[in-house]
């Protein structure tokens, strides 16, 4: 049998392919950034076609390095970004559009449309989900709005919708030469569009968004073989046997199976994840009712979900926008030059504020300045950022589940650094574990692929992987605590009201 699962990760800011041995270890890795597109304030997009080239060149890159063939691989697995909507044209394969990014914000006035009627929690009872222009349900409304020709194109059955794992897996199979149109349930429980209960499409909704249901990709479970690598791939005839949405997949690589179980990933944004079982459990308190996977034809488990919207993409902000940094990891060393934050919060609601808050109107904020602060304080300051936006979301996920937290397991790219971590510890005053393969999310989709081709038996092989690499303390006192998180929380209210009508 082979001896290698290999995962592509399509991300917000790249696409990578890992290789991994049944220990669960990186072989290889291949990785290609991709280009942020911002054509006007608040929009994001990603060129699709540039993606799926990405995507086949970091396959190769990964084979390459580990001096591998498709032989070796007994499965791919695939994990997204999970709203990022891409819409194209299934007769050339060819885009409509840009994808539009899970950040972008231009569907607001659609959003406010559709909750004139009911409220932005019309449809939250039956998908989980706020009306907001996060989620990829507003985003085709907008494609098929205002792109020419696509709401024809769509009626007459000739446009395909999928987010961008469904977008590689139909690439992959074929494309227009017999190309699988499916998603997982993950996914799709991120568009507005599926019932939590029946795991499938909800026509009256469909309805209400003006959405053919021909568009759709079929909705499968996370852990199944769905078709096979195109011949024209380096991977030809190997299985595609999982998908798990970027979140799901951190949370399945973290091998946070259980209810009770949780994760936190800190990557573009943050997003945390609590498993709550076979039981659907609605949030009082900002958070959003998710699908966590579903294995094959066993019962699906459920997730709470609390969504941050910029925590790593503060730093990149930090670096290309301000030139305060030339790198990422420059961030810690020079918010080390400095004791604290000197008085100075960063609430980067660049996007609007995701949970527990829902705020679409706010905008980004630098509070507390004075002639004191310095560059070291700024950076201080947007590490801090996203420990507090976690610590938010946490008191809501204690709320909702009754169950307070004893421990947080984390991954994602930041958790590589130790001052925001240790930050982390102390602001919620509970340890802070990484495990030893911090790219979790990678891992997760290479678990439930090789799950369905039995590769591994059964979740506790999984659970027999993971290890503890690191562990954080909380250190702070809790007068400290009590009062840096009340001046976050006020400058918090200093985001609110931002966007006016005439002013986005």
């Amino acid at each position: 049998m082979a001896d290698y699962v290999i995962a592509i990760d399509q991300g917000t800011t790249s696409s990578r392919a890992i290789i991994f041995d049944k220990s669960g270890s990186i072989i290889s890795t291949g990785q290609l950034e991709h280009e942020q597109i911002f054509p006007k304030a608040g929009w994001v997009e990603h060129d699709p076609t540039e993606i799926w080239n990405n995507t086949r060149e970091v396959i190769g890159q990964a084979l390459s390095k580990a001096s591998l063939t498709r032989h070796d691989i007994a499965a791919i697995g695939i994990t997204n970004q999970r709203e990022t909507a891409v819409v194209w044209d299934k007769t050339t394969g060819k885009p409509v559009y840009n994808a539009i990014v899970w950040q972008d914000t231009r569907t607001q006035s659609i959003v406010d449309r559709f909750a004139a009627d009911g409220g932005v929690e019309r449809f939250k009872p039956k998908v989980g989900l706020p009306l907001a222009t996060y989620f990829s349900g507003t985003k085709i409304v907008w494609i098929l709005e205002n792109v020419e020709g696509a709401r024809e194109k769509a009626d007459a059955g000739d446009l395909l919708f999928g987010t961008t794992d469904s977008w590689v897996l139909w690439n992959l199979t074929g494309g227009t030469d017999g190309g699988v149109h499916v998603t997982d349930v993950t996914n799709a429980s991120r568009t507005l569009f599926m019932d939590l209960e029946t795991l499938q499409w909800d026509d009256e909704i469909l309805s209400v968004f003006n959405v053919p249901k021909s568009m759709l990709p079929e909705i499968k479970s996370s852990s199944e073989v769905y078709g096979h690598a195109h011949s024209s791939s380096l991977l030809r005839e190997t299985p595609i046997a999982g998908i798990l949405g970027d979140q799901q997949a951190a949370t399945f690589g973290q091998a946070a199976f259980d209810t009770g179980e949780s994760k936190n990933t800190y990557g573009t944004g943050n997003f945390l994840i609590f498993n709550t079982g076979e039981e659907i459990v609605h949030s009082k308190n900002g958070l959003l009712t998710t699908l966590g996977y579903k294995l094959g034809d066993a019962k699906p488990h459920y997730a709470l979900e609390g969504s941050i919207a910029v925590t790593g993409s503060l730093i990149q902000w930090l670096r290309d926008n301000l030139g305060i940094i030339n790198s990422a990891p420059e961030v810690e060393t020079l918010a080390t030059t400095v004791d604290d934050n000197g008085g100075v919060y960063i609430v980067p609601a660049f996007s609007g504020l995701f949970a527990p808050y829902w705020r679409p109107e706010a905008r980004g904020v630098i509070v507390g300045l004075t002639r004191f602060v310095n560059k070291g304080h700024i950076a201080r300051a947007a590490l801090e950022a996203t420990a507090f936006q976690t610590r938010e979301v946490l008191d809501a996920v204690n709320a909702d589940s009754g169950v307070d937290l004893t421990e947080l397991k984390v991954d994602g790219g930041m958790v590589a650094n130790d001052a925001l971590m240790q930050f982390q510890a102390d602001i919620l005053n509970v340890p802070v574990v990484r495990p030893v393969v911090a790219e979790t999310t990678a891992l997760g989709a290479a678990y439930a692929a090789g799950l369905a081709v039995g590769f591994w038996e059964n979740l506790d092989d999984l659970r027999g992987n993971w290890q503890e690499d690191k562990r954080w303390e909380p250190k702070m006192d809790a007068e400290d605590r009590d009062r840096t998180l009340r001046l976050w929380k006020k400058a918090v209210t200093k985001s609110f009201d931002w966007v006016d009508e005439d002013v986005q």
